[in-house]
């Protein structure tokens, strides 16, 4: 065994065609990482050679699982090997229905794959079809393992033809593979050491590949999504328990509880075991499983989300997705099936079919009798109508509450994503007070203003501290587009503070909410296909963020007005600083009150070196390059 114990740990899974030598893979790299358990190895050999049969790798992998079965050997933690870089914890998938399982319900989540093929028997259409499953779910670090190379003589020209005609239809589905690596899982060749049967091959060995492999960072700055696992009853307190699969929360946070709406303040946070000093906890960050006792004992029960009032979950009865079918019998739009999301489970039904494609060889299929349905393997496009409504993300935002599986009967069938959509976007009702109010979809869409109008909509947000050049920056650029003969219109900070936002101050909180309000009016301006132009100091940098999440994607412009602070004093129209300094003005950002400046804006203007011109042809020239990339003449 490898004498210390890294601290870092990486979930991996393993995935290949039946018979292409995974158990044998895996019973290689234990006893290649020095992982087994102490006389495993030798007490196998023995056996064998009592039986008269020759030692199998793939017999150690069978042993080892069935002692993982009856809790021997093998830790509940299912560390099962190590490098000296950090420790493996292998995703249990002996076949498509138990990844599917353990993948999308949360109970593991993989964050790297080993794809295996045969040298032999070449390319499957399982490879294919486990190809397309590593898509669906999101797995982007995928190396694969041409196995059984000895079988092949080691032939160069065999793994090249391998790895050309894989890598050519794994780019139809939009896989990149680090790297293809030629192995003989039962000689060892290119596991921990280069293989001296392949001089030709002077790529790196398994190992140094998975050691190459990125560990996924905590969505840590995402909106908070905590699922209800339990509620348990303490003396006098209930314990709220669950996992922080997303974002952060914090001792004082007020929480939103979807689907029921109900609303409370986090009172503490329990861990077990607690903190080694005794002190309570005052904030836990995703990947966290913890406990949080509410100050209003409201009713809440499994399945429920938690999230911070100003970004919740969409909360809707139908939604698309996309289904990766295993089921015996066809997925058809007559049958009612459970869903399951997060901790939620809820019965539902296909509400219509709009593709069906052959995971294997990404053809849409069409049937002779005109019914729809998914048969198994197949991967569909499809609205799922819900018997009551569920709180839910779109995938490609927050990953655990935007994928789900499909259960026909007593079976995981099929696993599927949420896609991205018009949902109606959620506010809570600390400012929406009616639980019966649905957004209103006109006849007109947003494709078919911005083709009229001959322009893409979008929203274009300019930040920056009191004085940097925001406003004038704004008004010169909406007279350009209008010479141009676009549609543009500029929100400015006082004038929405003139009506929409008279009721507001300048406390932190009294800002997140002004910058919320014109958030969702700027959302308004896009849907009718206008170029929206907002100058708004918006100091903090999680409002911003707000806002760009309430944007379709690329169509929030984050402006950054830059100006040192001395270069606005200087300026000062309004003589703003002047009187912030006397403090005579309270929370005046960057006088006694912070500016965040962003971390990443898609422009940056220099107004301290840069004229006004300058910068409005800057701009100018973005929206030109958007507009070309989309195929809208201007």
């Amino acid at each position: 065994m490898l004498g210390i114990t890294p601290t870092e740990q990486l979930k991996i899974v393993i995935v290949g065609h039946v018979d292409h030598g995974k158990s044998t893979f895996v019973g290689r790299l234990f006893h290649d990482t020095g992982s087994l358990p102490e006389g495993k190895l030798e007490q196998l050999q023995k056996v064998a050679e009592r039986r008269g049969v020759p030692f199998e790798w793939a017999n150690l992998m069978d042993a080892l699982q069935s002692e993982r079965d009856q809790n021997i050997t093998i830790d509940t933690a299912q560390i099962w090997f190590q490098t000296a870089k950090r420790q493996y914890v292998i995703i249990d998938a002996p076949g498509h229905k138990e990844f599917l399982k353990n993948m999308i319900t949360g109970a593991a989540n993989a964050e790297a794959a080993l794809l295996l093929i045969d040298a032999h028997e070449g390319v499957q259409e399982n490879s294919r079809r486990h190809g397309y499953l590593l898509n669906l779910l999101g797995i982007r670090q995928i190396a694969v393992l041409v196995n059984k190379m000895d079988l092949e003589n080691y032939s160069e020209s065999k793994f090249n033809q391998i790895e050309s005609e894989y890598r050519a239809w794994l780019k139809t589905i939009g896989v990149e593979p680090k790297v293809f690596i030629p192995i003989a899982a039962k000689h060892g060749d290119n596991i921990a050491s280069p293989s001296k049967n392949m001089p030709w091959w002077r790529g790196p060995t398994v190992l140094d590949t998975l050691d190459q492999f990125k560990l996924a960072e905590r969505p840590m700055d995402q909106p908070l999504r905590f699922p209800v696992q339990d509620i348990y009853r303490f003396d006098d307190r209930r314990i709220i328990a669950g996992r922080v699969e997303a974002g952060s929360l914090k001792v004082g946070d007020k929480l939103v509880f979807s689907p029921t709406n109900k609303t409370s303040t986090v009172k503490s946070i329990e861990r077990w075991p607690e903190t080694s000093n005794g002190a309570a906890a005052q904030s836990a960050t995703a990947g966290e499983s913890i406990g949080i006792t509410l100050t209003e004992q409201i009713f809440i029960a499994r399945g429920a989300i938690a999230a911070h009032e100003a970004a919740p979950p969409f909360e809707l009865s139908s939604f698309k997705a996309r289904v990766f079918w295993l089921g015996k019998s066809p997925l058809a739009k007559s049958k009612t099936y459970k869903l399951k999301l997060a901790t939620q489970e809820v019965e539902c039904q296909v509400e219509s079919i709009e593709k069906v494609i052959d995971a294997s060889s990404l053809e849409t299929l069409s049937r002779t009798n005109g019914e729809a349905y998914v048969g198994r393997h197949e991967v569909a496009e499809l609205t799922l109508h819900t018997k009551k409504a569920v709180a839910f993300d779109v995938h490609a935002d927050i990953v655990p509450t935007g994928r789900f599986v499909l259960v026909d009967g007593l079976d995981v069938s099929g696993g599927g994503i949420i896609a991205a959509h018009n949902y109606p976007q959620r506010t809570h009702d600390s400012t929406t007070k009616s639980d019966n109010i649905y957004w209103s979809h006109g006849k007109v869409t947003t494709r078919q203003r911005e083709l009229r109008n001959g322009h893409l909509g979008c929203v274009l947000w300019l930040t920056g501290l009191s004085s940097a050049g925001k406003s004038t920056i704004a008004t010169e650029l909406e007279r350009e587009l209008f010479n141009l003969g676009r549609h543009a219109y500029v929100l400015d900070g006082d004038n929405i503070r003139h009506g929409l936002g008279s009721d507001l101050g300048f406390s932190p909180k009294d800002r997140t909410e002004n910058i919320r309000r014109v958030g969702e009016v700027a959302k308004l301006f896009l849907d009718a296909g206008v170029i929206c132009i907002t100058a708004f100091i918006s100091p903090y940098r999680a409002d911003r963020d707000l806002v760009r999440k309430l944007i379709p994607a690329e169509r929030f412009i984050e402006v950054y007005v830059n100006a040192p602070l001395e270069v606005c004093e200087k300026r000062d129209p309004k003589g703003l600083y002047v009187k912030a300094r006397a403090k005579q003005i309270k929370e005046f950002t960057g006088i006694s009150a912070p500016y965040e400046p962003p971390v990443n804006p898609e422009i940056e203007l220099r107004t301290d070196k840069q004229t006004i011109a300058e910068c409005v042809a800057r701009i100018l020239e973005y929206l030109q390059i958007q507009d070309s990339e989309t195929a809208i003449s201007i």
